[in-house]
């Protein structure tokens, strides 16, 4: 046996006393005490880094959901610029305004569920906050600008007033993010907004694009030579309220008017009494004149909020202004 073996295990007639051997058998235990701590701590090491590891993949998974979203609506808002202005597409000016129109609702639709994402998987922050005004500002600010520059290239007005009704909606647009990231508190329940917000103006310029081929078609495929003049007029005017049209939407987002947020009402079930006969005329609208449903729902929401304010406060003076004559 070598000398090394022999002072691990030495024989009982090498043993000088009693707390010698005491030492070695303690000696003995801590080491086993040892080896058991450091097999416990590496069986259960890799399990707890297995399970740390799938944490932090979900928690950033679900940080990234809604920055996906996020950036999607800018890439929709880039995609309808381009093509909006594109020289190079074989395509009629309307069939290139009705892509950049639908890619305008697609941002909607990003925009919409990024917020709804951000707070169902707690993933809420500045940056995000910041980053969907961006992205907004590209889809429903620029984007829209460049439509309506596209689109009223025809109707006789001057380049420079055209191109002044654009730059006009796209600042509005961003007054209108500014001021809504300024006074918006982490606690908003979200119901509601003060001015029309700019996915809805946006959203109001893109739904008369849209509806323009089919007019358009009324010209050429309408036997009737009445059906067609009125056709042409209204092709033609239509080109002169989009302008208008642009400018009233610019006031309306900067104003404070209040406005309902109708996606989120969705999502959380609330139905007031008036809504359904209010769906029921959609749907029937919807049928009637499938071309103009768009338009007429988003001027609707558009413009019945400041008239029924502006109608409250008229009959609220005049209510007051025959109080005293009453008396």
């Amino acid at each position: 046996m070598s000398e090394l073996k022999r002072e691990l295990h030495p024989k009982p007639d090498q043993a000088t006393d009693g707390d010698s051997s005491a030492k070695s058998t303690d000696g003995a235990d801590l080491q086993n005490a040892d080896r058991e701590i450091d097999e416990i701590v590496a069986g259960s090491t890799p399990g707890r880094k297995r399970r740390r590891k799938k944490k932090r993949k979900r928690r950033l998974t679900l940080a990234v959901l809604p920055t996906l979203l996020t950036l999607g609506n800018a890439v929709c808002g880039l995609a309808a610029i381009s093509i909006a202005m594109s020289a190079n597409l074989e395509w009629e000016l309307e069939n290139q305004l009705l892509v950049a129109g639908i890619l305008i609702f697609g941002g909607m639709l990003f925009d919409a569920l990024d917020g709804s994402a951000a707070r169902m998987t707690g993933q809420e922050s500045q940056f995000g906050a910041e980053l969907d005004s961006l992205c907004d500002a590209i889809t429903f600010g620029t984007a829209p600008a460049v439509i309506v520059w596209q689109y009223s290239e025809g109707i006789g007005l001057p380049r420079k007033v055209t191109w002044a009704i654009g730059a006009l909606f796209t600042l509005c647009v961003l007054i209108r993010l500014a001021r809504f990231n300024v006074e918006t508190t982490e606690d908003d329940p979200h119901d509601g907004f003060e001015g029309l917000p700019s996915p809805a103006a946006a959203g109001t310029i893109a739904a008369f694009v849209i509806a323009m081929p089919e007019l358009t078609a009324y010209t050429t495929e309408t036997t009737s030579e009445t059906g067609k003049q009125l056709a042409e007029q209204f092709l033609l005017g239509s080109q002169i309220f989009m302008a208008i049209l642009t400018l009233t939407l610019a006031y309306l987002m900067v104003s404070r008017f209040q406005y309902p947020h109708v996606f989120q009402q969705l999502l959380r079930g609330r139905r007031a009494p008036h809504q359904i006969g209010q769906a029921l005329f959609v749907l029937i609208g919807a049928f009637l004149l499938h071309w103009l449903a768009l338009p007429i729902a988003f001027c609707y929401y558009a413009f019945a909020s400041p008239i029924k304010t502006v109608f409250q406060r008229w009959r609220h003076r005049g209510r007051v202004e025959t109080t005293p004559n009453a008396e």
